[in-house]
């Protein structure tokens, strides 16, 4: 019996130190063992840190919009402090300023990368990736050289102390984020294809790589893990609760039937001729890509016009399709309509036409069709801004209505611009209204 039970014991601590072992090199695929030593045998990588690498290393923050997360609203540039809402709990953003105590000062250029690739701190700790450094591993070494150059040497340092980041238990141990990275995360480069045009490439690099779009656009399993095989297919933020679409299914926000001028002209300037953007892509386009190049603008239209559906999506598409209109409250339309021609009908017209260069149409708009309603429902409640850009830089914008009317005037309203004018979408709930 002794020797039975030796053995079990024997044999469960066999296997636990394999499979700490298993998960220890898992958590160092593509990274030198020892911070030390990668310290020491790529120190004469240390990038020159001319005016012109400089000047790249801002353009390439912009284009990831760093500071977007780095930057608490009224504070020190890269001060970091932003809390970053997840399902376990906040995590708050670094301090990226050339401080030698609170901020990325004495960081050298290979530990800076090794963040920005393996997601490792400079003393080699495991980093949350709400940094998203599970696309930021695509970046080239040479690109995060710049951005590094960028920080150390065109900002002001700041004393700003890092925040604790507020998880629960067993999410906040490194042996629990291990484990995550074991099963989620494998450092990778941008892999160009050869059937690809050089301006396609560009825009993988940017949008799946730089721009970390799928961080907002993608689908995460139960422990927050990107879902890659699913694409940009759309994500619920935990950012007062809006929705970004899916970019892949075309009765959300896919790009194929558009011109890339005016995929390009959206991100550059907020709007186009085929729509607009609010809520936290407003935000995205004012901090970060109306300071691309026309080019990348254009290399990113060319990648996101070609998108494809995954082929579960279309299936998926093709059975939850509207075979009929659905069935609504007559009371809860007339109600709807009566509230539509007193609160909305100025601007967005008597039959949802809108008005060309200030107002949206209403009749086949997406975003008022689309499920969840939840976008349409957070702009009818807090308003619909345009983000205040050099190619439109006096937007229109859509006035808040949550603290004008009541819950059952607003589901009214919501219910009857997704039932009339031809849309045919469904009647919108109590319950919707206060769903994040």
């Amino acid at each position: 019996m002794k020797r039975l039970l030796l053995r079990s014991v024997t044999g469960l601590l066999v296997l636990s130190v394999a499979a700490v072992a298993v998960v220890d090199t898992l958590n160092r695929q593509d990274e030198d063992r020892v911070p030390q030593a990668l310290q020491v045998q790529q120190m004469q990588r240390e990038p020159t840190a001319t005016a012109q690498l400089v000047e790249r290393g801002r353009y390439l923050a912009l284009a990831g919009n760093c500071a977007g997360c780095h930057t608490v609203r009224g504070g020190t540039p890269y001060a970091g402090g932003v809390g970053i809402a997840t399902p376990f709990g906040l995590v708050y953003s670094s301090n990226l300023t050339p401080d030698t105590t609170h901020g990325i000062g004495d960081w050298s250029a290979a530990q800076f990368w090794r963040a920005m690739h393996n997601g490792r701190s400079r003393e080699g700790r495991l980093l949350y990736p709400a940094f998203p450094y599970p696309s930021l591993t695509k970046l080239t070494r040479e690109d995060s050289d710049a951005i590094y150059a960028y920080l150390q040497h065109a900002l002001l340092p700041s004393a700003r102390p890092n925040d604790a980041h507020t998880l629960r238990f067993p999410y906040n141990t490194q042996a629990a984020l291990a484990l995550w990275r074991a099963v989620s995360f494998r450092p990778a480069s941008y892999v160009q294809k050869s059937d690809r045009s050089p301006e396609w490439n560009r825009g993988g690099y940017l949008v799946e790589g730089l721009g970390h779009c799928i961080e907002c656009h993608g689908t995460r399993n139960a422990l927050g893990a990107i879902q890659d095989r699913m694409g940009l297919s759309g994500g619920s933020l935990r950012i007062d609760g809006w929705y970004a679409p899916s970019l892949l299914n075309e009765r959300e926000a896919a790009l194929s039937h558009w011109d890339e001028r005016h995929i390009a002209e959206l991100l550059k300037t907020g709007r186009s001729d085929a729509g607009s953007v609010m809520g936290p892509m407003a935000d995205v386009v004012y901090e970060s890509t109306q300071h691309l190049s026309d080019a990348d603008l254009g290399a990113m239209a060319t990648y996101l016009k070609a998108l494809p559906a995954p082929t579960a999506m279309v299936a998926s598409a093709a059975k939850n399709a509207p075979a009929a209109p659905s069935r609504r409250d007559s009371a809860v339309m007339l109600r709807g309509e009566k509230v539509y021609a007193q609160q909305c009908a100025y601007c967005h017209g008597n039959q949802g036409e809108g008005s060309i260069d200030a107002y949206p149409p209403l009749a086949g708009n997406r975003s008022v069709l689309m499920d969840p309603p939840t976008n349409l429902i957070r702009i009818v409640q807090r308003g619909g801004y345009l983000p205040a850009t050099q190619g439109n830089p006096r937007p229109y914008g859509m006035p808040p209505f949550g603290q004008v009317l009541h819950d059952q005037d607003l589901t009214a309203v919501l219910t009857y611009v997704r039932g009339a004018w031809g849309n045919y979408a469904a009647p919108v709930s109590a319950q919707a209204l206060f769903k994040r």
